[in-house]
């Protein structure tokens, strides 16, 4: 049998369907843009599918954390100040979590469950402020069942089936980068044989969220292009919403620059665990961050009397004017700033459009 009553066939026929459909569709969404853009449309697309790809199969009996968001992998948002693992469980087993911290400022660890397409909420957390480190930055937590006697432990609902694990870092180019395993506990059961309905049902996803990710790019943006040059309270992500961290307090805007001008943001740091900036194309990808100051934490910024003022634009400004932030020269953009458990809700900074060649040393 080789037609769709195959449910395998007739899933990979849909999903080749989804390609070009998400590809026709980036095409029509980007066709005012200039050739860049237009390409990099498509280069945002494929690490998205690359990112998927690469948590296809999943075994929730003998789950791994696998690394996510690596340049090569970019979807939805990714922080390159972070470094994330993510594993797919079962609400009804337990696992041990092993890593080390390395340079990590904080640490999380984050239960989920999922409430369709690329939606979430936290079922459970714990983090570095209540977890045990060995001297050398070890860490041993049980996830699931009953809490044990000793040791840390973060419990599971049963509606939880997913795990993120999270390192914080001020600067990942000199901190250590740490590491994390997950194993199962109890004896798993042994591993089920292949089901061809199972295996075009996951095609199927994979195809729906190929098909989405366009829409997802256009649809996201438009708080950012009106008005242009703003930055407002970022409230749709609290709590965990998408797969953040509960936490965090977001604030976000959209740049829109001629070749000559910079945007300059200015504020007052609050109070916080840990904060970050960090800009992205229209296409959700952060810059490029292995070659170019794209952004900056708490750690590496430069303060001066409890505020921080960042200057966003092409090409490098007179230094006194603040901390550049390489735009890569497109017309627009997002930043975005994180704020770690503020101690109060951060003010929303001063943002001017100015020519760079009139601005001297702020």
């Amino acid at each position: 049998m080789t037609g769709p009553d195959r449910p395998e066939v007739a899933a990979w026929r849909g999903f080749v369907d989804a390609l070009r459909d998400a590809g026709e569709q980036l095409a029509e969404n980007t066709a005012d843009l200039d050739p860049i853009e237009q390409a990099d449309g498509f280069s945002a697309l494929l690490r998205g599918l690359n990112n998927q790809l690469g948590r296809f199969e999943v075994d929730r009996e003998r789950p791994e954390l696998v690394a996510f968001n690596g340049w090569r992998q970019k979807f939805l948002m990714d922080n390159p100040d972070f470094r994330y693992w993510v594993a797919d469980v079962r609400s009804d087993r337990r696992y041990r979590i092993r890593g080390n911290r390395g340079g990590a400022t904080y640490v999380s660890i984050t239960a989920y469950a999922r409430t369709g397409g690329v939606g979430a909420e936290a079922t459970g957390r714990l983090d570095s402020d209540a977890m045990t480190f060995a001297p050398n930055g070890d860490f041993d937590v049980t996830l699931g069942g009953e809490a044990p006697t000793a040791g840390d432990w973060l419990g599971m609902t049963d509606r939880t089936s997913v795990l993120w694990v999270r390192f914080f870092h001020d600067d990942v180019t000199t901190d250590q980068i740490g590491s994390c395993t997950i194993e199962p506990i109890d004896t798993p059961a042994p591993a089920e044989a292949l089901d061809p309905a199972v295996l075009g049902a996951r095609v199927e996803r994979l195809g729906a969220m190929t098909r989405m990710l366009p829409h997802i790019f256009a649809g996201s943006i438009k708080a950012d292009l009106e008005p242009p040059n703003e930055i407002r309270h970022w409230s749709e992500m609290d709590g965990g919403a998408v797969f953040t961290e509960p936490g965090i307090h977001y604030l976000r805007g959209g740049w829109h620059l001629e070749p000559d001008e910079a945007l300059i943001v200015e504020g007052e740091v609050v109070e916080c665990r840990y904060w970050n900036i960090l800009a992205y194309s229209r296409f959700l990808n952060s810059l490029d961050y292995r070659s170019r100051p794209v952004s900056y934490t708490g750690a590496n910024a430069t303060i001066t009397e409890g505020r921080y003022r960042f200057v966003l634009a092409g090409r490098q400004p007179d230094p006194a004017l603040g901390d550049w932030i390489d735009t890569e020269g497109r017309s627009f953009g997002i930043v975005v700033l994180r704020f770690l458990a503020p101690d109060r809700t951060p003010e929303l900074p001063t943002v001017r459009c100015v020519r760079l060649d009139d601005v001297r040393g702020g």
